[in-house]
């Protein structure tokens, strides 16, 4: 068993940011950061962090205003006015900690435009912003002597204790697989934190990487936190169509917001016939026009045109996307770029409050396993990085108001710890896991029917039964486990979507 005062599992933007604060303000306390091996979604981020940063052509009511229109109605207005009035401290934060963003030639940072927004407010560093936030955090992560990282280690389940309080129960630490030597080992905590990113896996074709499997909002879920607005998957519109299914290469928003354009293969601007904002209108207009537009013509894919566009400052704005796309053998000046809606971002996930606090004692949740009513039914663009830097904020001065006062089991003895038993990873897991994603993928994608989600619902009770009655509960390995939590989250995603009753932001049923 290992003790620590701060657990936090997951590192993205959400996680390290919240460890470098806490060991930070607490020296002689200790924070673990477990992170799974892979990369975080925060790396695979393109386009940037959205903030208010220009007061002229700009303000936070505009912001907010644009929100409020992507969240379609279900935002939680006092969440909305918090995230965006804390948007330039927060852009201060990471510039004074040494993020690099793109600057003009005076020094002003380039702010830039996606689908959405009506005003330049996107802080970027050219088309890989994520990945040097990252960077930055990581050199802070490695400066701090306080914090432990356990790189290639998985959280699979966490711990709920009875506390001094009858009636009351609280997270008190989480189990973990080591990924390397294949052991796994308990982690005693005074908070667990969860920063465990999306469920981008549970679908054939997404931008989030390997990681993405769901166990965050899972491990909540089994110790009975509350979840809201499973429904509302954000698919993004644009990714580099390639028949083979998995993690695919995202277009950025930014590449619409700087000209591109949306285009059939007759070269018809079709996504003006359902918005007129075009190829700006928000994500969830944007997937469900390419949506219609491929069930109507039968086609695989649409395109991107950037012809029009300057090469060379094309090549200085989105040097990863230009290459990338030059080595698929299409060139952005001369040809269009196939393209394809794809699962990006889930705007629901554990119900937390304006501190990060979820319905479990000691047990909170940050970054997009987390809802916290920002998004509503469909995420604004570049708002997500912004929210993750926030609420990591928030969880800080939570503890560092209340760490002392309110943790209320440091009279209990450390929990007992279930025996597990590692198991060899198994092909049979591995076509289960395919036949998953294409469930979902078909039933519950851009467009479902409620005869397609209770087709799933049923689908999916006979897979979590052959699972249960096939392997014991105490026998693990990464792939099984991760298989476990994508059942369950897929289980909520479809029973929320069945009580959806109407069609808003990112949730549409053809059949209401």
């Amino acid at each position: 068993m290992i003790h620590t005062d701060f657990l936090i599992i997951g590192s993205g933007i959400a996680g390290m940011t919240l460890a470098v604060k806490l060991a930070e303000y607490f020296p002689t306390k200790k924070v673990i950061l477990v992170t799974k091996a892979g990369e975080s979604n925060t790396r695979f981020a393109q386009g940037g962090v959205a903030a208010v940063l220009d007061q002229i052509q700009d303000s936070y009511q505009k912001h907010i205003e644009d929100t409020l229109r992507a969240g379609d109605g279900l935002c939680d207005l006092d969440v909305v006015k918090h995230v965006v009035e804390q948007g330039p401290v927060r852009i201060k934060e990471l510039l004074d900690w040494g993020t690099q963003f793109d600057r003009g030639p005076e020094q002003q940072l380039l702010l830039s435009r996606e689908g959405g927004h009506t005003a330049l407010r996107i802080v970027h560093h050219k088309d890989s912003t994520g990945k040097e936030i990252e960077r930055v955090l990581r050199l802070r992560v490695q400066n701090l002597a306080n914090i432990q990282v356990l790189e290639d280690c998985y959280a699979f389940d966490l711990k709920l204790t009875a506390t001094i309080k009858p009636t009351k129960q609280t997270i008190t630490g989480a189990h973990i697989l080591d990924q390397n030597t294949r052991e796994a080992t308990f982690i005693y905590a005074q908070t667990t934190t969860l920063a465990t990113g999306g469920i981008g896996q549970l679908y054939t074709h997404t931008t989030n990487p390997s990681i993405a499997t769901g166990d965050g909002i899972a491990m909540a879920l089994r110790a009975n936190a509350k979840l809201k607005s499973m429904e509302f998957i954000q698919f993004h519109p644009t990714v580099f169509y390639e028949k083979n299914a998995g993690t695919s290469f995202l277009i950025s928003e930014a590449v619409r917001g700087y000209g591109a354009y949306l285009k059939n293969s007759k070269g018809h601007r079709f996504v003006l016939d359902y918005d007129p904002r075009g190829e700006l209108a928000s994500r969830d207009i944007v997937s469900r026009a390419i949506y219609l537009e491929l069930s109507h013509s039968k086609e695989k894919c649409v395109y991107l045109d950037c012809t029009h566009l300057k090469k060379e400052e094309f090549k200085n704005h989105f040097p990863n996307i230009y290459q990338t796309c030059l080595n698929r053998g299409v060139d952005i000046s001369k040809n269009w770029i196939p393209v394809i809606p794809a699962v990006h971002y889930l705007c629901g996930g554990i119900v937390v409050d304006a501190y990060g606090k979820s319905t479990i004692g000691n047990l909170f949740a940050c970054g997009e396993c987390s809802y916290t009513g920002l998004h509503g039914a469909n995420r604004l663009a570049s708002n997500s990085l912004l929210e993750a830097l926030v609420y990591a904020h928030s969880i800080f001065e939570y503890h560092k108001r209340s760490f002392s006062k309110e943790i209320v089991f440091d009279s209990i003895d450390p929990p007992a710890i279930k025996s597990y038993t590692v198991v060899e990873e198994s092909n049979q897991i591995k076509e289960k896991l395919d036949e998953l994603q294409t469930l979902m993928s078909e039933n519950a994608g851009i467009v479902r029917s409620t005869e397609q989600l209770i087709q799933a619902r049923v689908k999916l009770k006979t897979l979590s039964k052959a699972l249960q009655t096939s392997i014991p509960k105490t026998f693990i390995n990464t792939g099984l486990c991760e298989y476990r939590n994508m059942l369950a989250v897929a289980q909520m995603i479809i029973e929320h979507s069945i009580a959806r009753k109407e069609n808003v932001g990112g949730y549409y049923n053809s059949q209401l």
